[in-house]
C-alpha cells in the first residue's frame, strides 16, 4: 500500500486570505464603476448619488450569496433549459431586487437585465487581468465553492483520478515535453514524480474498443467504431446510447475498473461504476445526472461563470472559423472542410464539456469518491479536423495540460489523498482522405468491383455523440428534459438515417478511420473463398488499388490471412507467400490483426489503407485529416503517465492491448487500498 503522509491527509481549513479580500474589494469597485457606466448608457436606469452604485452592487452580491444556492437546486431539478434561463436572467433579477431595496436608484427590469450584463462583463474582464487568465479564475472559483461534505469512513485509502487525454499519441506528447510545452506534464516527468511510458492500443484502435478494454477488461466484440451486428441484424454505433448499452451489457462482469465506489464521467461505458455522468451507456434510461445538472447550474448562475462560458464559447467559434480560413488561405495540406456545424460542436465539447468535467471531478474529490475516470476529448476533436501538429491541436494539448494542473491544485482540498493517472486511449495518424486522394470512396470502389449496390457509412460520428451526451446528460424531467432529448435526437438524425440505410442494405461498407469493414448482411460470415466465388473481382481489385495496403479475412478452413497485391501472410503462423506487406505496419501488426479478425463480430473483409514509408501518411475512409482505427503511423501508440508512488505495479514488459492495461490500472487501485470488497472477475472462457 502507498504510504500516506499526515500533511497529505490533513484537510485544509477554509479561511479568508488577504488576497481573497483584495480580489473581493477589486471586483466590488469594478462592479460599482460598471453600474455607473450602465447608468450613463441606459435610459431607464437612474441613480441620485455616486454612493448608490457601491450600495447596490454590495446588496446584489449579498443577495447572490443567499439566493443563488436555492436557484442552483431548483434549476438542477428542472433541467438544462432552466439552467440556461437562470444564467441569462438570474443575475438580472438579483440586480433588479438590489435596485428595489437600495434608496436613490430606480430602473425597469430590462434596464436591470442589461446592467447586469455590463457589470458581469467588466467584472469578468477585471478578473481575467487580475488572474492572468480564466483558467486560474475558474480554479479559484471551484476552490472557493462550499458544498456539504461528509467525512469518509476510510480516509487511509487513497483515491485515484484516471484522466483520459483522448487521442494523444505518445510521440506527440513526448515532442511537446521536449519542446517546453505542457508545463505541468513536463514538471511531473522531469522531476521524476511521474513515469512516462507508451502502450500499444489493439486493433481497432478506437475509443470504443480501448475504453471497453480499460474499463471492463475485454476488447472482444468491438471490431470498429461502428459495425453490422449479425446477431441483431443492425448497424451498431458505439456512441449512440442504446447501442453503447448493448455493447457494455455483453462485456460487463460486474467488477469493472470503477466497481468500488467509482464514477464514470464523459465516457462511452461505465466500468461498472455505481454512478455515471455524461456516460453514453447510461443516457438512454431517462433523466440525466442530477450531479452534472447541479454543478452546471452552480457555474452558470454565477455571473462570472456564465459570462466566462459565453465569452469562451463565442471565442472558440470565432477562433475555429479563423483557423479554418487560415488553413484554406495558406493551402495547408492535408486538410478537410471545416464548417459552422463543426465549429459549434467544437465549442460545445472544448469549452462547456471541459469545464463541466473539471467541476464534477472537483466535487467528487471533495466528496471522497474512490476512483474517477474522466475523458477529455479536446485534442482528439481538433486533431481530427486540423491535423496532429497544427497550432490549434497543440493549443488544445496545452489546454489539457492546464486541466491536469487544475486537478492537481483541487486535490489539495479533497476528502482523501488522490493520485492522478493520465493516459490516452489511442493515438492518431494523418493524411489526405481516401476520397480526396483517389477521387472515390471505399463504398463506390466496392460497388464497382462487385457490380452491386453497396451502402457506405463513412460520415464522422464522434463529434455528434459528444454533443448529444452533453445535451441529454444535462436534461431533466418535464418540458425541458423532453426538449433536450428531442434536440439531441434531431442533432444526430442524419447519422441515424445513414445507419438505418446501411442496416437495410444487402451489402455495406463502414469506415473507421483508415480501417474499412465490408459486410454481406446475413447470419453467416462469408469467407475469402465465398467472396472470391461470388465476386471474383473484389479481393484482387482491392489489393491492386494504390490506396489499399491490405485486406484480411478467413478462408474456408478458418485460417486468417492478410492479402496484398504482392503477397499474402498467414496470421496465425506468420507464413509469408511473396512479400511481407505487414512489416511496414510494425512487428505487432500480424498479431493485432489476427486477434481482431477471429472475433465473431469481425466483418467478412477488413480493408486497411496504405501507409507511406516516408511521411507515415494514411488515407482515412472518413472525412478526417487525423484518424485512427486501423494500422499505420502513430494511431496505436498511446500514453500512460503514472505517479512514481504507483510505478511499482507497472509491468517490466510492454503493455499491448487495453485489456492488459486494465489489469495494470486495477493493480494501481489495489496498491492504494481499494478493491478490497470487489471480487476477482471470472476466468475467461477457453
Amino acid at each position: 500500500m502507498v504510504a500516506v503522509s499526515a500533511r497529505a491527509q490533513a484537510r485544509p481549513q477554509a479561511r479568508l486570505r488577504l488576497g481573497d479580500v483584495a480580489r473581493l474589494i477589486a471586483v466590488w469597485l469594478v462592479s460599482s464603476a460598471a453600474l455607473a457606466l450602465a447608468d450613463a448608457v441606459l435610459p431607464n436606469l437612474t441613480a441620485q448619488a455616486p454612493w448608490v452604485y457601491f450600495a447596490t452592487t454590495a446588496v446584489a452580491g449579498l443577495l447572490g450569496l443567499v439566493f443563488r444556492p436555492v436557484l442552483v437546486i431548483v434549476a438542477a431539478r428542472i433541467g438544462w433549459l432552466v439552467v440556461v434561463l437562470a444564467g441569462l436572467v438570474g443575475q438580472a433579477l438579483l440586480v433588479y431586487a438590489a435596485i428595489w431595496i437600495v434608496p436613490g436608484i430606480s430602473a425597469t427590469f430590462w434596464s436591470a437585465f442589461w446592467a447586469s450584463w455590463i457589470v458581469a462583463g467588466l467584472a469578468t474582464a477585471a478578473a481575467w487581468v487580475g488572474s492572468a487568465g480564466t483558467d486560474d479564475a475558474f480554479t479559484a472559483s471551484l476552490q472557493r465553492r462550499r458544498v456539504k461534505a461528509t467525512p469518509v469512513d476510510d480516509p487511509e485509502v487513497d483515491g485515484v483520478v484516471f484522466v483520459q487525454l483522448d487521442g494523444v499519441a505518445f510521440p506527440v506528447l513526448r515532442w511537446a515535453i521536449q519542446a517546453g510545452a505542457v508545463p505541468t506534464i513536463r514538471r511531473w516527468v522531469t522531476s521524476e514524480d511521474y513515469v512516462l511510458s507508451e502502450w500499444t492500443a489493439q486493433l481497432p484502435c478506437t475509443t470504443p474498443a480501448s475504453q471497453l478494454g480499460i474499463l471492463h477488461g475485454t476488447v472482444a466484440g468491438v471490431p470498429a467504431f461502428r459495425w453490422y451486428d449479425r446477431e441483431l441484424g443492425q448497424v451498431l454505433i458505439a456512441n449512440r446510447p442504446d447501442d453503447a448499452a448493448i455493447i457494455e451489457q455483453r462485456a460487463t462482469t460486474g467488477v469493472g475498473l470503477l466497481a468500488d465506489d467509482g464514477l464514470a464521467l464523459g465516457n462511452l461505458f461505465t466500468g461498472d461504476a455505481p454512478r455515471a455522468v455524461l456516460t453514453m451507456s447510461r443516457l438512454g434510461g431517462g433523466r440525466g445526472s442530477a450531479i452534472a445538472r447541479q454543478t452546471f447550474a452552480w457555474f452558470l448562475t454565477n455571473p462570472n461563470g456564465f459570462t466566462r462560458g459565453m465569452i469562451r464559447t463565442i471565442a472558440e467559434l470565432a477562433k475555429e472559423r479563423w483557423q479554418a480560413a487560415r488553413q484554406h488561405r495558406l493551402d495547408v495540406l492535408p486538410r478537410v472542410h471545416r464548417g459552422w456545424t463543426y465549429a459549434a460542436l467544437r465549442a460545445a465539447t472544448n469549452v462547456l464539456q471541459r469545464d463541466l468535467n473539471t467541476a464534477v471531478v472537483a466535487e467528487e474529490m471533495r466528496r471522497g469518491t474512490k476512483s474517477i475516470y474522466v475523458d477529455y476529448v479536446d485534442y482528439d476533436e481538433i486533431a481530427h479536423h486540423a491535423g496532429m501538429f497544427r497550432p490549434e491541436s497543440l493549443a488544445a494539448l496545452d489546454g489539457l495540460d492546464r486541466v491536469l494542473g487544475t486537478l492537481e491544485r483541487l486535490s489539495t482540498q479533497a476528502a482523501r489523498r488522490y493520485h492522478i493517472v493520465a493516459l490516452s486511449d489511442h493515438g492518431q495518424s494523418q493524411g489526405q482522405t481516401f476520397r480526396d486522394r483517389f477521387g472515390t470512396d471505399l463504398g463506390e470502389l466496392c460497388t464497382q468491383l462487385m457490380e452491386e449496390e453497396v451502402a457506405s457509412l463513412d460520415a464522422s460520428v464522434e463529434d455528434w455523440g459528444r454533443a448529444d451526451s452533453l445535451a441529454e446528460g444535462l436534461s431533466g424531467g418535464g418540458i425541458s428534459g423532453r426538449a433536450a432529448r428531442r434536440a439531441a435526437a434531431a442533432s444526430s438524425r442524419h447519422v441515424n438515417q445513414d445507419a438505418d440505410a446501411a442496416t437495410t442494405a444487402a451489402i455495406s461498407v463502414l469506415g473507421s478511420g483508415n480501417l474499412g469493414l465490408l459486410y454481406v448482411h446475413s447470419k453467416v460470415r462469408l469467407t475469402l473463398d465465398d467472396l472470391q466465388e461470388r465476386w471474383p473481382a473484389l479481393v484482387p481489385g482491392l489489393c491492386a488499388h494504390e490506396g489499399i495496403g491490405f485486406v484480411a479475412g478467413l478462408d474456408s478452413a478458418g485460417v486468417p490471412w492478410a492479402l496484398s497485391e504482392k503477397g499474402r501472410v498467414r496470421l496465425d503462423t506468420g507464413e509469408v507467400i511473396g512479400q511481407d506487406h505487414l512489416s511496414q505496419y510494425g512487428e505487432h501488426a500480424a498479431r493485432m490483426l489476427q486477434r481482431a479478425l477471429v472475433m465473431p463480430e469481425a466483418p467478412d473483409l477488413y480493408i486497411n489503407s496504405r501507409v507511406s514509408d516516408v511521411t507515415l501518411d494514411i488515407a482515412a475512409f472518413e472525412p478526417l485529416v487525423g484518424a485512427h482505427g486501423g494500422l499505420g503511423g502513430w494511431q496505436d501508440r498511446a500514453v500512460l503517465l503514472t505517479p512514481r508512488a504507483l510505478a511499482d505495479v507497472l509491468p517490466t514488459d510492454h503493455i499491448e492491448g487495453a485489456d492488459r492495461l486494465h489489469a495494470v490500472l486495477v493493480a494501481m487501485l489495489r496498491a492504494v487500498g481499494q478493491r478490497t470488497t470487489v471480487p476477482e472477475p471470472p476466468a475467461p472462457l477457453a
